[in-house]
């Protein structure tokens, strides 16, 4: 009997529309995985167990059947994206537990493209940190249980990484998406403003927040990557003699990077130079200001999410958030930090085409109630394990997460990749040369 749980979305689909194997018996086996597993990792808010059964047979019937890129494929949501009939909670008590009306547009997409959405994935409260935990539940990292998936992204990163489902769907507003991928072992690119569809009225932290697929392979990122985009996927090509700087430094003053990132840093250059690249080191000229900028529009973004709700149904560490982010409203509304930090790095970009970094500067903290806690430990244990993808959300440009490597308990380890606006594809094709290169385990071993 073929075991369709673990398998790709792309071998997934190729299967469907070949009738080798039913939308329903596919959905059926992801759905029998994610009863025997989630109870250790916490991935999903919800499964939608009947209505995914339900929605796969209506796949099946399509007439268009034979051309679905999504053919069959269970995807998971995270919980700040609407999927109709089902609530959006964004992992908070504060938020109503009404039906949403309608799927957000890249729900609607991925659903165009044949894909069945199973559940909506856990995340911390309005998406806020870089721990996956709440009221609502814990995201715990398939590889290693008792360290955080990560976040937002979290639950539907480590959906993916436990193989409860081969692709799933996240955004990434302060590095959001690449956190929880990198933790996990997956693949995931943050697109490059206005790529993909945001949707009407959805909060965007001030046009910073982008939408993403999270994936065990390139070809799965780049198959939900060309849906979630409305483009055609095409075919995988060599990206040609690329100019990749190579930068261990910390964007954030006082924060260092650990051994095993900065050495999967080392390793993916040395890669991408034996595959005929030109890699050299060079640090981006990152401000000063850069952390202070950061936070007022991290906090910004979390007072204007806070407004409708009831504060007093809001973790005291979101409601901290929202506080402090009040006073610059208006300055981060506006824009300026953002284009001035866009004009500092635009040289740095025309010297050089590609930009590869560690992901993390050091593994997620221990998987817990961090919204238990007080604001300053948050904003510290976030700080030190992921001070390299914000300024990516700042500028607007795309950054991908891509394993390489392991950390010296197992779970996987990660770079980034960065490029100037409108290099997802190059990004994509430099990242199946160190996946060529450097083949990375699929999924969690937790069978």
């Amino acid at each position: 009997m073929t075991t369709w749980a673990g398998r790709t979305a792309a071998e997934i689909s190729a299967a469907v529309r070949e009738k080798r194997v039913t939308p329903r018996e596919v959905v059926a086996e992801h759905l029998a995985r994610i009863e025997r597993l989630d109870g250790r990792v916490g991935a999903f808010r919800t499964v939608r167990a009947e209505a995914a059964l339900a929605e796969a047979d209506e796949v099946a019937a399509r007439g268009d059947f034979a051309e679905l890129p999504l053919a069959g494929v269970p995807v998971a949501v995270k919980d700040n994206l609407a999927v109709r009939g089902e609530s959006r909670r964004i992992g908070s008590a504060a938020t109503p537990d009404t039906p949403a009306p309608q799927d957000h547009v890249t729900v609607a997409r991925l659903r165009a493209a044949g894909a069945v959405v199973v559940g909506l994935t856990n995340v911390p409260e309005l998406c806020v940190f870089g721990t996956t935990d709440g009221v609502l539940g814990i995201a715990r990292n398939p590889w290693d249980p008792t360290r955080s998936a990560g976040g937002s992204s979290g639950g539907s990163a480590a959906a993916v990484a436990a193989g409860m489902v081969p692709i799933a769907l996240g955004n990434d507003g302060m590095g959001s998406l690449r956190i929880p991928a990198a933790n996990c072992g997956l693949v995931t690119i943050k697109p490059g403003q206005g790529v993909v569809p945001t949707g009407d009225g959805d909060s965007t932290w001030f046009g910073m927040s982008e939408n993403g697929p999270l994936a065990t392979t390139v070809e799965d990122a780049r198959l939900m990557f060309s849906v979630l985009a409305g483009t055609e996927s095409g075919p995988a090509s060599a990206p040609g003699v690329l100019r990749v700087a190579v930068s261990l430094r910390s964007p954030l003053a006082g924060v260092t990077i650990s051994r095993p990132y900065a050495a999967a840093a080392r390793d993916a250059a040395g890669l991408l130079m034996r595959a005929g690249h030109q890699v050299r080191r060079a640090d981006p000229p990152y401000p000063l200001s850069l952390a202070t900028t950061s936070l007022a529009h991290w906090t910004a973004g979390t007072a204007a999410d806070a407004r409708p709700l009831d504060p007093r149904l809001l973790t005291r560490r979101t409601r901290v958030h929202a506080r402090l982010g009040r006073p610059f409203l208006r300055t981060v509304s506006s824009g300026a930090s953002r284009e001035q930090l866009r004009r500092r790095l635009e040289p740095f970009f025309t010297e050089h085409d590609v930009l590869l970094t560690p992901a993390l500067a050091r593994r997620s903290p221990k998987a817990g109630p961090w919204h238990e806690r007080g604001w300053l430990s948050n904003v510290l244990a976030n700080t030190n394990y992921s001070p390299l993808t914000p300024a990516w959300n700042l500028t607007g440009w795309p950054a991908m997460s891509v394993p390489c490597g392991t950390l010296p308990s197992g779970a996987p380890c990660a770079v980034q990749l960065v490029g100037r606006p409108g290099t997802e594809l190059r990004l994509l094709d430099l990242a199946r040369q160190l996946e060529e290169r450097n083949p990375w385990q699929r999924t969690a071993p937790m069978d």
